[in-house]
């Protein structure tokens, strides 16, 4: 069941109004419930799989809380990881390292259950933590199974963590308008995310990405930013639409999304983009590899790895991988910029005095920001395309054709406009809704737009309210059609 289809529309009200109608001891059983019957909608084998991760962790984790010598817990938690990683990797990558090592492919396609990537790594991120106690395992299957399954972040997160999660499904808590209304509103905007800006973008993404010999020059560069803000708005809006879910239920997840693309470093990015994934990889890939604690090459080698890593997790194709690398480039590149200044800092004496060019200063901050901005949005657009593309080799054809015939500045543009078979008019009319979404993206920078909204006097607010609701049913073109574009991953 997807969060844009008309049975999620029946469902969520009737799972809603049933959860808070029950007393608070039947309400975790009624939610778990609710949550299996979300998953098997899609397919009913996939809960074979989500049941057997949540049984299996579940007393994997009571195992590591019971041990009683370091090694019988690495052995319990080299068990539970052999075995949740063995599995999604025979599931998701088995055909693609057969295919690098030149062996066919196995002639059983198998199946990968929807959401398997993100509730494998939660589980597994739950048995590390038991292992280093960090918090001590659940003793209750039934929420420990609420935990894994809870339906707003089942199929793409954000990845939860225990001790976050598992104390808020077992709290009495009372029905809270405020907190429901603000659920109502995230997903709103989520909903805005989803139908109408990255609606209206796909199909150009698409037609684009999967026929690139078709196109040449400025298009490339035009497609490559629709789907850097196609896969923003997918998934955060995905991200909104559970978190704010997750609200009508008293339930608070971790935030996946702090406006990315006003990022003014690489590493800026990655602390505000799928921010449960990074956190994850950062906890348990990142920092027991060394993190930066070890000398510069391992510094960098451990950078590597983990976006190597998290480009796989991603997919298992070339292009991902590629992805990846270019990312954990960014990051060594900057790791030593960094490194560099601070080793400069040290031997030299910075004296500030006051001056009266204080207001010249921060006009060339603000300049240097929206540069560091731009080239970091830029940066993210080039990795972007061999995220998007195909094939290794349309994502070089993409690359090194893009700028062709930019000698000749109006052909360049006018060529980019007949390719896209789009008006101007309508190519004004995309940029409405891009804007509106820039605008809340930057306002977020420095407020809570939903709680300033909802603090205003009731005529601006239901005037905001009302007019988002019209810009999402006048131009959302591809409604409940559309998958969420994570749900791949």
């Amino acid at each position: 069941m997807i969060f844009n289809s008309m049975a999620f529309a029946i469902f969520l009200p009737i799972v809603f109004i049933l959860y808070w109608v029950f007393p608070h001891k039947y309400r975790y059983l009624f939610l778990l419930a609710a949550s299996f019957y979300f998953y098997m909608y899609m397919d009913v084998r996939y809960l074979f799989f989500l049941s057997g991760t949540c049984v299996l962790s579940f007393f994997l984790g009571l195992a590591l809380q019971r041990a009683k010598t370091p090694s019988s817990k690495k052995i319990f938690l080299f068990t539970g990881v052999l075995i949740l990683a063995g599995v999604l990797i025979l599931l998701k990558y088995l055909g693609f390292f057969l295919g690098l090592t030149g062996l066919p492919s196995p002639a059983i396609q198998f199946m990968l259950p929807v959401g398997i990537s993100f509730y494998t790594f939660q589980t597994l991120g739950y048995l590390i933590d038991i292992y280093r106690g960090k918090y001590p395992a659940e003793r209750h299957f039934g929420y420990y199974c609420l935990f894994v399954s809870f339906f707003p972040h089942l199929l793409s997160g954000p990845i939860g963590r225990g001790d976050l999660l598992l104390p808020q499904f077992k709290k009495v808590r009372s029905f809270d308008s405020s907190k429901a209304a603000y659920g109502v509103k995230l997903m709103t905007v989520g909903y805005f995310k989803k139908l109408v800006v990255a609606g209206l973008l796909t199909p150009t993404v698409d037609a684009v990405y999967n026929n690139p010999e078709n196109y040449i020059g400025l298009v490339y560069i035009i497609a490559t930013v629709m789907f850097a803000l196609q896969i923003y708005c997918d998934f955060s809006g995905y991200s909104d639409i559970a978190a704010g879910c997750a609200k009508l239920f008293g339930i608070d997840l971790t935030e996946n999304f702090k406006t990315p693309y006003f990022s003014r470093s690489i590493r800026e990015f990655w602390g505000r983009w799928h921010i449960s994934l990074s956190g994850w990889f950062r906890d348990y890939v990142y920092i027991p590899l060394g993190g930066n604690r070890v000398c510069m090459f391992r510094h960098c080698l451990n950078l590597m790895l983990t976006f190597l890593i998290s480009g796989l997790w991603h997919g298992a194709g070339l292009t991902y991988l590629v992805w990846g690398g270019i990312h954990g480039f960014y990051q060594i590149i900057e790791a030593c910029f960094q490194r560099a200044g601070n080793s400069a800092r040290t031997r030299l004496q910075i004296q500030h005095t006051p001056s009266s060019d204080a207001g010249q200063t921060g006009k060339h901050s603000r300049i240097k920001n929206m540069f560091s901005t731009f080239l970091t949005f830029l940066a993210v657009c080039f990795a972007w395309v061999f995220f998007r593309a195909n094939s290794l080799s349309d994502a070089w054809r993409i690359i090194s054709l893009s700028l062709y015939g930019i000698n000749d500045f109006d052909n360049y543009l006018k060529t980019a406009i007949i390719c896209l078979d789009q008006s101007y008019s309508y190519l004004i009319y995309l940029c409405i809704p891009i804007f509106l979404l820039m605008l809340y993206d930057y306002a977020s920078l420095k407020t809570d737009v939903i709680a300033y909204l909802s603090s205003r006097k009731a005529g601006v607010r239901y005037c905001v309210y009302v007019l988002f609701l019209l810009a999402i049913l006048l131009f959302s073109e591809k409604g409940v059609s559309t998958e969420f574009y994570y749900f791949q991953f």
